[in-house]
């Protein structure tokens, strides 16, 4: 039985009870103090008595007559006694359900069970349908194609990752007084580095013609530390910008009096980047120069205060920046006190389970759906024929696409960056948000992805803000996700057709249309848009990429 809390009226008076998501821990408690109390609406200790009771505290006066007493006397009886009813009273009150929007209950851990239950009883038969077919429990196609070009993928992936350290050693070069700071040459190197490191290594699959599945790894592997290396070298070039900028003030007269910059979160709004960037003219210049050196110090200081650039340019940093869940650098991150290794079993244990299920999936639900359309649209001629098949083929795949997305999601935020925060000791674990409410696909690449949106907010949105608007910069960020997304498609495909980077650009007309004043505050209306749009989407850019 879940508590409940009331709501008000329009007159002010508390009479609807609402469930809330805090449940007594013995439920035998709750019983009794409904068999004691009853449950009503929370009016107060003040709040006058009703009209139709006395209530249950209602003195009696001591001259009142026997028949008033005699009652009273009953009541307290039957109150006493009520427990031992073999029909006890129901105590009726106005209150809402569960699922209505008044209501504060939010825990619904046993649809995510649910799910789980309803997996396991896809495989089941499948595997019994196998069985009969052909006499195994599984197929072989999909298996087959991720235990192939197995050895290359991960003696790649090892030089892939180690090849990032390059960034180490640029940046302690970055931190000479010459040529090679930051600001004059070490920024362009830095950003050649990075781009030829990444035409590398997105080629490197195409030129050992591997299979989809592992270029598929290998590329979105490829993305993620292409962002972690790119957030190491331009958080820390700026570090070496301000360190210069705090070792020239020893000598006021020839250094620059600037403000400090602040490098951006990816929290931080684009007004608060530069809201200490007008120094007080009214202030002495003994003063500026002392702000302007605490400042700078601030700048070069972890939010947790135990570490303070360069000390972070060491070799063991990095590998811990390399194996933590996330894409911005910062000199220091909160930690838990230790490792729950249960925890990182039952993790490890999931993302291999997860695998297994998208393997299913794909064996039984969507390759054959493909191979089967492929196959029709060979001898197909006319234009309605095509579209007929394509929209059939869209209609089968609608339900497979959305249990590998949700399996997909599960897998990466849920169970890979869990596995390696609980190895890294990770504290700040809040990798998605409650991305499935969305109302909007602006609000839902805030909440689905947050480790890749704070990249994008920090180092794209945020770093585009003082040179263009807004609006380009929102442009820019959508383009550079967009482009990233294509890519993944193309390799997936072997196909570059912008299905996915037009879908993605075509978001932002979406969102503004959703944000007028006819369509905005409609909740419900626009979270059906976005579930439809999804799952709509999700089959529709595989049937083109695919068989068109």
């Amino acid at each position: 039985m879940a508590a409940f809390t009331s709501s008000q009226d329009a007159d002010g008076a508390d009479n609807i009870l609402r469930p809330r998501p805090v449940k007594p821990g013995n439920p035998m408690v709750l019983r009794a103090l409904s068999h004691e109390e009853g449950l009503k609406p929370n009016v107060g200790p003040s709040a006058p008595p009703s009209g139709l009771t006395s209530g249950r505290s209602t003195p009696i006066p001591p001259d009142a007559p026997p028949s008033v007493q005699s009652i009273s006397s009953a009541r307290k009886h039957i109150r006493a006694q009520q427990k031992h009813r073999m029909f006890p009273t129901i105590n009726y009150a106005a209150r809402v359900s569960h699922f209505d929007p008044r209501s504060d209950y939010r825990d619904f851990r046993g649809f995510f069970v649910l799910f789980w239950i309803g997996l396991a009883i896809m495989v089941i038969t499948t595997m019994l349908r196998n069985i009969k077919d052909t006499g195994y429990p599984l197929r072989v196609q999909v298996w087959a194609l991720l235990t192939a070009n197995t050895w290359q993928l991960g003696l790649s992936d090892l030089i892939m990752v180690e090849s990032t350290g390059l960034s180490l050693a640029l940046q302690r070069m970055f931190r000479s007084n010459g040529w090679f700071r930051w600001g004059i040459l070490g920024m362009p190197i830095q950003t050649v580095f990075e781009i030829t490191w990444l035409g590398l290594w997105i080629n490197w699959p195409f030129m050992l013609n591997w299979t989809w599945t592992a270029q598929v790894f290998f590329t979105l592997h490829t993305l993620v530390f292409l962002m972690k290396m790119h957030s190491y070298a331009f958080y820390n070039g700026h570090l070496s910008t301000t360190e210069h900028r705090l070792s020239a003030l020893d000598n006021p007269e020839t250094a620059s009096t600037a403000a400090a910059v602040r490098y951006p979160s990816a929290n931080t709004q684009p007004d608060e980047i530069d809201s200490g960037a007008e120094e007080k003219k009214t202030e002495d210049q003994e003063e500026a120069l002392t702000k302007l050196r605490e400042a700078l110090a601030l700048e070069l200081t972890s939010p947790l205060g135990r570490v303070t650039y360069p000390q972070n340019l060491t070799f063991m940093n990095y590998v811990d920046y390399i194996l933590c869940p996330t894409l911005c650098y910062e000199l220091e991150y909160p930690r838990t006190p230790k490792r729950q290794w249960m925890e990182l079993f039952w993790k490890t244990l999931a993302v291999f389970g997860c695998i297994f299920l998208l393997t299913i999936t794909s064996e039984e639900f969507i390759v054959p759906v493909l191979a089967d359309s492929a196959l029709r649209l060979e001898g197909v001629q006319s234009l309605s024929e095509m579209a007929l098949i394509l929209a059939e083929s869209i209609s089968m795949l609608l339900f497979p696409f959305m249990v590998t997305f949700l399996l997909v999601f599960l897998v990466i935020f849920e169970y890979i960056l869990g596995a390696f925060a609980e190895i890294t000791c990770f504290a700040d674990r809040h990798f998605y948000s409650d991305w499935w409410n969305s109302c909007d696909w602006l609000e839902f690449s805030r909440e689905w992805n947050i480790p890749v949106h704070n990249f994008l907010r920090r180092h794209v949105y945020a770093a585009s803000t003082p040179y263009v608007s807004r609006t380009m910069a929102t442009v820019i960020t959508f383009l550079i996700s967009a482009v990233g997304h294509e890519l993944v498609m193309g390799c997936i495909t072997k196909k570059l057709r912008g299905y996915g980077a037009v879908a993605m650009m075509l978001q932002m007309p979406i969102v503004m249309l959703q944000r007028t004043k006819f369509v905005r505050g409609r909740t419900l209306f626009n979270n059906v848009c976005f579930w439809i749009s999804m799952i709509l989407g999700l089959s529709i850019m595989c049937s083109l990429y695919v068989l068109v």
